[in-house]
């Protein structure tokens, strides 16, 4: 079972989606702002919660071929064998991993799909560096924005997203960098797609509205991070 499965398969869906550079194509002019639900990068790449698109309050716990990892892994592999990866939250980061490891031996970028993918190892390692789940959602809403953390742990309210201009408070900016390089997107997009992707990661952290599953999310995103740093390192 897994918290963050539907996210990261749909956004790894959307990565490897043949046409996502032309459909969703990176460096583009972008004006930040402060938007509300998916928002504008998460939107464009999750179908921004149209019919038969990711649905942020769909909390439904399934298992790994719930949400189609097999296929996805085949997508990634060219068949249907698993080829030794791990199933459950591991799983996840092999399929990160998979896709960012893939996108390297490219000779062309890819579009937001790809960079949002990009952008789901930054967010899962600042939860991570900054104490976990609860103790990084006390340091944002420590910094003035408890109604924006309250709207991302509802299961009611469309998330109220971080501003784009203020995401260097919380990520280095060489950070920022090494994302737009390997992305080929302009660094205003990768804050604007942080700025969205945090609230949506800490929705699906919190099904319940509050810390119950805050041991459960922790261990997942040290499970991901871990397989995703396997995954790249055999493909390096």
């Amino acid at each position: 079972m897994s918290l963050l499965g539907n996210l990261v398969s749909q956004v790894a869906r959307s990565a490897m989606a043949p046409d996502d550079a032309q459909r969703n194509p990176v460096n583009q002019r972008t004006t930040p702002r402060r938007t509300g639900g998916l928002g504008d990068i998460l939107g464009g790449v999750l179908g921004g919660g149209q019919t038969g698109g990711y649905n942020p309050q769909q909390y439904d716990r399934q298992t790994d071929n719930g949400f189609g990892l097999d296929d996805i892994i085949g997508s990634l592999t060219g068949s249907s064998q698993r080829g030794g990866m791990s199933t459950g939250a591991g799983g996840l980061g092999d399929i990160l991993g998979s896709v960012l490891g893939g996108q390297s031996n490219r000779s062309s970028s890819g579009g937001k799909g790809m960079l949002v993918a990009a952008l789901m190892p930054m967010v899962l390692s600042w939860i991570q560096r900054n104490g976990g789940l609860g103790a990084a959602l006390s340091k944002i809403t420590g910094m003035g924005h408890d109604n924006q953390v309250r709207s991302w742990m509802s299961s009611n309210e469309v998330n109220d997203n971080l501003d784009p201009n203020e995401i260097n408070q919380l990520f280095d900016e060489n950070e920022i960098q090494q994302v737009a390089a390997q992305t080929g997107a302009n660094e205003t997009e990768v804050r604007q797609g942080l700025a969205e992707l945090l609230p949506e990661v800490m929705n699906q952290l919190t099904p319940n509205g509050n810390l119950d599953n805050e041991a459960e999310a922790n261990q997942e995103i040290e499970q991901i991070i871990g397989q995703l740093s396997s995954r790249l390192g055999t493909l390096k």
